[in-house]
């Protein structure tokens, strides 16, 4: 893994494609991702972007953007002025194109200065987006500053199952993230399993039972819609339909993800969003 220092202009990007329906912000503390050759990165969209990429193999590198907190304190201000100029709410999604609690997290601390920069200035809504149990190392300034804006922490729990067939391991256990779930939730700290990109469930009402357990709500996103392509293309690409089929043969078609959803919305009842509208904070099927 190669990491290096960078510094970033404005680390406060307006949201677009996907992200747009479900925010007006993102926020990249690092670039690049320390997942990238884990389960998680072999069908990430991100490996896609050319520009994140600029020649580099996805999973290989780690830039660390060691003024993003002084960055989201100079434009915190502007970019909040140009959301509710739009008549929208200042919402911030951290993040979309890396990990947040990287191992790297630990001594760089780029998320943890984010979020006490936030205590100073906070958006009006911020979505935590992480695939990682070290998110219950930030409890002290993750459940203070959901006082101050409405927060959620997203954890992306993608099955009960912790490999795909031919796939390499997730960069964390799925016991491992269930338990981080549950902490973050006792310490009164918004949490939504965020099941994407959907990955065939071995038992799936044991899984969603355990789900509404450990949290408020649940979003299912199907790699058909919800990897930033209408079809799914930039998934096909990958070795992730296939090792998918293998377990499953239904599972790589988008009416596993509403046949999934209804299991989900008999343990949870109008906690159960889908795609975009899910991200967003919509739930419930009507």
């Amino acid at each position: 893994m190669d990491v290096t220092i960078a510094q970033i202009g404005n680390v406060l990007t307006r949201a677009s494609g996907y992200l747009k329906p479900v925010c007006s912000h993102s926020l990249q503390p690092y670039r690049g991702c320390s997942f990238g050759r884990s389960l998680c990165g072999v069908g990430c969209y991100v490996r896609h972007n050319g520009h994140v990429l600029r020649g580099r193999e996805w999973g290989t590198f780690l830039e660390v953007r060691a003024n993003a907190a002084d960055s989201y304190r100079r434009h915190v201000d502007r970019e909040r002025r140009w959301a509710h100029g739009r008549g929208g709410c200042f919402s911030i999604f951290l993040s979309s194109a890396t990990e947040p609690f990287p191992p790297q997290e630990a001594s760089a601390g780029v998320t943890r200065s984010v979020l006490e920069a936030m205590h100073e200035s906070p958006p009006d809504e911020l979505i935590l987006q992480t695939h990682s149990p070290a998110v219950t190392r930030a409890i002290d300034v993750i459940e203070p500053l959901s006082r101050k804006c409405r927060l959620r922490v997203h954890m992306s729990i993608e099955s009960d199952r912790d490999r795909l067939p031919g796939l390499a391991p997730p960069a964390s256990r799925v016991e491992e993230r269930f338990e981080a779930c549950a902490a973050l939730k006792e310490a009164g700290v918004r949490t939504v399993v965020t099941v994407s990109p959907l990955f065939p469930i071995a038992d799936p009402e044991a899984f969603f039972e355990r789900v509404a357990a450990c949290a408020d709500a649940v979003v299912l996103d199907h790699f058909i819609g919800g990897d930033g392509s209408p079809d799914g293309g930039r998934t096909r690409r990958t070795a992730v339909p296939e090792a998918m089929a293998r377990v499953d043969p239904s599972s790589t078609a988008l009416e596993y993800r509403d046949r999934m959803a209804k299991v989900a919305e008999r343990r949870m009842p109008g906690r159960v969003g889908i795609g975009a509208a899910g991200f967003a904070g919509r739930y419930g099927r009507g």
